[in-house]
């Protein structure tokens, strides 16, 4: 039996969604092109890494800027409905649609993620007795995207979401 190598194997870095909103990419209210939500730099010129910490949409292409600040959270839920961004609401920019529902990422180390797990043969997660074995991104992706057979057409999907930042 050979061994496996590397580039077919996985392990769980234990990162959360939460890991992935410091910087989300999306698409931009007033122009529909790429735009992006992150943390404003404070007083003293550091940003707060905080979940709810403030928030500021900016386009660079129309110079649409918008304020977020204590407000309310949603996270997308519905893997039948195209996902948006936490802070504003606004649908984010690196998803796709598949047969089987969204592929969707914050970022594109969070999509990076998503893409190494999917293509991995051989996946190692988070040992079953640890209590955040479950909240980790990998463990909370839909089925369909865990499942071998999807694999090819996630993977597709993937490409597609990065080929949408080239045209842009």
């Amino acid at each position: 039996m050979s061994p496996i190598s590397t580039h077919h194997r996985f392990w769980d870095p234990r990162s959360t969604k939460y890991d992935f909103l410091e910087s989300v990419l999306v698409r931009c209210p007033g122009c529909e092109k790429v735009a992006r939500v992150g943390t404003p730099p404070g007083p003293a010129g550091v940003h707060d890494q905080g979940l709810f910490a403030p928030r500021r949409l900016v386009c660079r292409n129309c110079g649409t800027v918008k304020e977020w600040s204590r407000g309310r959270l949603t996270l997308p839920r519905d893997r039948h409905k195209s996902a948006t961004d936490p802070y504003f609401g606004v649908r984010l920019w690196l998803q796709a649609e598949t047969r089987h529902g969204w592929v969707w990422a914050y970022n594109l180390e969070h999509l990076d993620l998503i893409r190494r797990f999917v293509q991995a043969s051989l996946r190692e997660g988070v040992p079953w007795h640890e209590k955040s074995r479950r909240m980790t991104v990998v463990a909370r992706l839909p089925a369909w995207i865990q499942q071998a057979k999807n694999r090819d057409e996630v993977l597709r999907a993937i490409a597609r979401i990065h080929a949408s930042l080239l045209h842009t």
